[in-house]
């Protein structure tokens, strides 16, 4: 079995010395590089080609969420996982739409480091559990401040089957050989499923499967 082959891209030494040996430990990971701004992470992102790649969100020269929309835009098949102080709805759906499959709180993140690498490696989204309880609590309390209901209720079985599957990153091509339908047909499930969860985006879809407890974002 291959190793999962991992950048670091941190401007504090100290931090990034600690995730490194943090996944060192593990015989399944294999740190291939660690650089210290953004820009010099999106070069050697485009070098090395790393499985998955742990950014800070503040990063000198370029910042994290701008440097994962250009890694990921130039690497398909590299993840890459969000380190940040900051648990607000906003900053997790800025780096959803850069196109990070993972976000993880640096105060909680040790412990979590390696189930998010594996899970991200394996093309699933992973976030602080923090982070999941935050956006839950935050979107409960708009929906009784706005006097607004959840409208999940309202899906039909095949919408709720077809959002699990397009939070999980699954194309629709995908999901459609996942349930025996047609493409069009799983693009008509999606576009009916957003106009009713009033969602504009796949970042927001995520952000909602994440809130409603739809994906598994840990394997404890």
């Amino acid at each position: 079995m291959s190793r999962i082959r991992v950048l670091l891209a941190d401007d504090h030494d100290v931090l990034r010395k600690g995730i490194r040996f943090l996944l060192s430990e593990d015989p399944s990971v294999a740190i291939v590089g660690e650089v210290a701004d953004g820009r010099e992470a999106v070069e050697r992102a485009s070098e090395l080609n790393p499985d998955v790649v742990i950014i800070d969100i503040a990063m000198p020269h370029l910042n994290g969420i701008e440097a994962t929309a250009q890694i990921t835009r130039r690497n398909r098949n590299t993840r890459v996982i969000i380190l940040s102080m900051y648990s607000d709805e906003e900053y997790v759906l800025r780096a959803l739409a850069a196109g990070a499959k993972g976000y993880l709180l640096k105060d909680c993140a040790e412990p979590d480091m390696l189930r998010a690498v594996r899970y991200v490696a394996r093309g699933k989204p992973f976030f602080s559990p923090a982070i999941v309880e935050v956006l839950l609590d935050d979107h409960v309390r708009r929906l009784q401040r706005e006097g607004l209901q959840d409208s999940y209720e309202l899906l039909t079985d095949r919408e709720k089957e077809v959002l699990q599957l397009l939070a999980e990153g699954r194309t629709n091509k995908d999901a459609a050989a996942l349930l025996g339908l047609g493409v069009s047909t799983v693009d008509t499930h999606r576009l009916n499923l957003m106009h009713k969860l009033d969602l504009h985006n796949t970042a927001e879809l995520v952000l909602y499967a994440v809130r409603k407890k739809i994906l598994k974002v840990d394997d404890r």
